[in-house]
């Protein structure tokens, strides 16, 4: 129980920090919808053209709003060594980082689900016809892609380039549960449910998941301190 008090009191830290100023969720909002705009104007595909792009256009906008936020993950508390006196505080590191990850989790989930409206109005897709095995997938790939990316923003927070070093991390490192988002919202913004092979590209984000969060946790020390 105080290792889930700790990453709360963390990610509630971040969470307010961000929504006083909304600084990286204005600009990953801006970003993500300006980038969907453009993808409209790019494409103008038939109904089947649409269910065989919409799912890669979808989650290439979402990996890249993911690493806008997840590159100020850990950068936030660099001013005044607030980092420092985080990893020297009494909090673990898994903590520290689990709520760091809840934080960058809560900000991407709050971008897609703005993003996914505005994905349906421009392409024309029937969406909410599968609302909720959309929301399952989203938070099952977006929790994957802040998990590996939270520990990746560890490791080059102090780096002058880590706005570049980061998606060359993470991007690779996420082929496998990318693909298999793609695959899944591919059918599912176009109405249809998710039924026989799908079945083994769902089991794959959830074993994705499971295991990178396992590893995460148990090599954050080494991360932090090294």
């Amino acid at each position: 129980m105080n290792f889930f008090r700790q990453s709360l009191t963390i990610a509630a830290k971040d969470l307010r920090s961000e929504f006083r100023t909304k600084e990286t969720l204005n600009a990953t909002i801006s970003f993500s919808i300006v980038i969907l705009l453009l993808f409209s104007f790019a494409f103008e595909p038939t109904e089947e053209e649409a269910r065989v792009l919409s799912g890669g256009l979808l989650w290439l906008v979402f990996a890249f709003a993911g690493v806008l936020i997840l590159n100020r993950g850990f950068a936030r508390d660099l001013p005044n060594d607030c980092l420092d006196a985080l990893i020297a505080s009494p909090i673990s590191g898994p903590a520290l980082f689990f709520g760091k990850t809840i934080a960058n989790f809560t900000l991407l989930l709050a971008v897609e689900f703005i993003c996914v409206p505005v994905f349906g109005i421009f392409y024309d897709v029937p969406w909410t016809l599968q609302f909720w095995p959309i929301v399952t997938v989203t938070v099952l790939a977006s929790w994957g892609l802040c998990v590996v990316g939270t520990a990746f923003s560890a490791m080059t927070v102090n780096l002058r380039l880590r706005e570049l070093m980061l998606p060359m991390l993470v991007y690779p490192l996420m082929m496998p549960s990318m693909l298999a988002a793609i695959k899944l919202t591919g059918v599912l913004v176009m109405g249809q449910p998710v039924s026989g092979d799908l079945f083994q590209w769902l089991k794959l984000l959830i074993g994705f998941d499971v295991i990178y969060t396992a590893l995460a946790l148990a090599l954050v020390d080494i991360i932090l301190v090294g």
